[in-house]
């Protein structure tokens, strides 16, 4: 028995060595990599102003609301003159006109009244003379125009449209932050930074340049371009 049982002991020892030794390989063999990210961020001034003036006027009569439309209308192209805004970056657009008896949901005070409200599209890549028209717009609320925000912002919207010019340079230096963040972790660990494992470009974002509660990016004309690329690097 204790021939038969040494044997089978020896066996189980060499064995177990063999897996150890499997175990050591995979360990050295294995892949070594680092995951990390690399940020790149520019500020950029809109180069689109979109200023939806919407206006409303009432009347006892058809006929009289529409007189007070106009007047209004003309009013507010008036000012956008004043402001040196041309007037072909202005565009009529939505015009409801409301009879409150035709209204089931309006009291049957028996008194039969007409809105009109209607909306002037200022369309402009003037940036800084829409800024300073729109600081200004009480001058219309001082003549007379009643001014509504029923469908949309009560100022101007800044968009930014050159992003595809600036991606490019964009990616570049966030794979540049990435690749120094990999290379001072491989100086850490004592190891050397081997090739590219994998890359996720992230995605583009744009952002208010002034970040504070209630503040949409929409109403900032200057803006933060902001894109998080992740990279992996193998360690050798």
């Amino acid at each position: 028995m204790k021939p038969l049982a040494s044997l089978i002991i020896g066996i189980s020892a060499i064995i177990s060595a063999s897996l150890i030794g499997d175990g050591l390989t995979d360990l050295r063999t294995g892949d070594r990599y680092v995951t990390v990210k690399g940020v790149s961020e520019r500020e950029v001034g809109a180069d689109l102003a979109l200023w939806p003036i919407r206006f409303v006027a009432t009347g006892d009569s058809l006929s009289e609301a529409q007189n007070k439309a106009r007047s209004s209308r003309d009013a507010i192209m008036a000012f956008l003159k004043l402001q040196a805004i041309d007037e072909s970056t202005v565009e009529l657009q939505r015009l409801d006109v409301t009879d409150t008896r035709a209204n089931p949901y309006q009291g049957n005070s028996g008194e039969q009244k007409f809105i009109i409200s209607q909306t002037l599209m200022v369309r402009s890549t003037d940036i800084d003379k829409i800024r300073q028209a729109a600081q200004g717009v009480s001058e219309l609320v001082d003549s007379g125009v009643v001014l509504s925000s029923d469908y949309g912002p009560s100022g101007p919207t800044y968009l930014f449209s050159g992003l595809n010019r600036i991606k490019p340079a964009m990616i570049a230096e966030a794979t540049a932050s990435a690749r120094e963040a990999a290379t001072q972790f491989a100086k850490d660990a004592k190891a050397e930074l081997g090739g590219l494992r994998r890359a996720n470009q992230g995605v583009f974002q744009i952002l208010a340049r002034d970040q504070a509660p209630g503040v949409m990016e929409e109403q900032q004309p200057v803006k933060t371009v902001r894109v998080v690329s992740t990279v992996e690097y193998y360690l050798r």
